[in-house]
């Protein structure tokens, strides 16, 4: 069974395992912060590569940013790692094969062939953290548009007052559905610049009515974007992963999307792929495993 060695980099942590053709993480997985210069980064890159390359078939990156359709470079900077990052030459990192796709695609891609979207051809995955990342699979095949860029969740949402994103754009589904969102609308609706999304989640558990006030502005949010996206790809599901996915409510998610779109149903789950499923799918697509 051939083997890949995988390594996910973020723009705060880096993380590197090995994994086979059934999606299985078969050795240690070995953490790292992120160093702060692109030297530093591609030094650490290179020693894991040399520490592990002749164990496996295949090098496989699972990476913040968007990445080209030749799958061995970044296209532009991602604003939370280094400036000359995208520069990186991935492929001259090893003598094996290198694969290089975006960490949401991956994780995506990882929830298709092994997660909760498994044996669905069409599926939208979207990675609710700090900000918010996203894969969208049509006809069991990652979609990357004409570039690679596919699947960044910056569309325009219409709610007042009006909030500038992190990419420079306004609006942007993910300057309200992520984290960073969730504090902004505490911010707003509570009045208080201290409020953080812990105590949101903790009132929502005490039944605090502004902190549910808060948290179902928010997960109404997520909500538009979800009803936007089925409508224009029809998908037989949407799947939540990332750390602020485990608390929505995929029931009433599912339920009030399907009262509202104008596709078939779909329906709303939770991501089962796991932590490290950026490294899983990365394996996977590098090493060819599709339905």
């Amino acid at each position: 069974m051939k083997k890949a060695l995988t390594i996910d980099i973020g723009g705060t942590k880096i993380y590197n395992t090995i994994i086979n053709e059934q999606g299985e993480i078969i050795s240690e997985i070995e953490k790292r912060h992120t160093p702060k210069t692109f030297e530093e980064i591609k030094t650490v890159l290179e020693e894991i590569v040399k520490k592990y390359e002749y164990e496996v078939d295949v090098i496989a990156f699972s990476t913040c940013g968007a990445v080209n359709n030749s799958n061995d470079g970044i296209l532009g900077s991602t604003g939370n790692i280094a400036k000359e990052y995208p520069t990186m030459n991935f492929k001259a990192l090893s003598t094996k094969p290198v694969f290089v796709e975006n960490d949401a695609n991956c994780a995506a891609w990882a929830e298709h062939i092994i997660g909760s979207s498994k044996g669905m051809p069409y599926s939208i995955m979207l990675t609710l953290g700090t900000g918010v990342g996203g894969g969208i699979i049509l006809d069991n095949k990652l979609y990357k548009g004409k570039s690679g860029a596919a699947g960044e969740m910056h569309f325009k949402m219409e709610r007042k007052p009006h909030r500038q994103c992190t990419c420079g754009s306004w609006d942007c589904f993910e300057s309200y559905a992520s984290g960073t969102g969730l504090k902004r609308t505490a911010e707003e609706i509570s009045g208080n610049k201290e409020i953080t999304t812990y105590d949101v989640i903790d009132g929502l558990k005490n039944n605090d009515k502004q902190m549910t006030e808060i948290f179902n502005c928010w997960q109404n949010d997520i909500l538009n974007g979800i009803i936007g996206l089925a409508n224009i790809f029809d998908p037989d599901v949407v799947v939540l992963s990332g750390s602020m996915a485990e608390f929505v409510d995929t029931d009433y998610l599912t339920k009030r999307t399907n009262e509202e779109i104008v596709t078939q149903p779909t329906k709303v789950v939770k991501a089962t792929a796991g932590n490290y499923s950026g490294m899983i799918g990365a394996g996977l697509l590098a090493l060819g495993v599709t339905k």
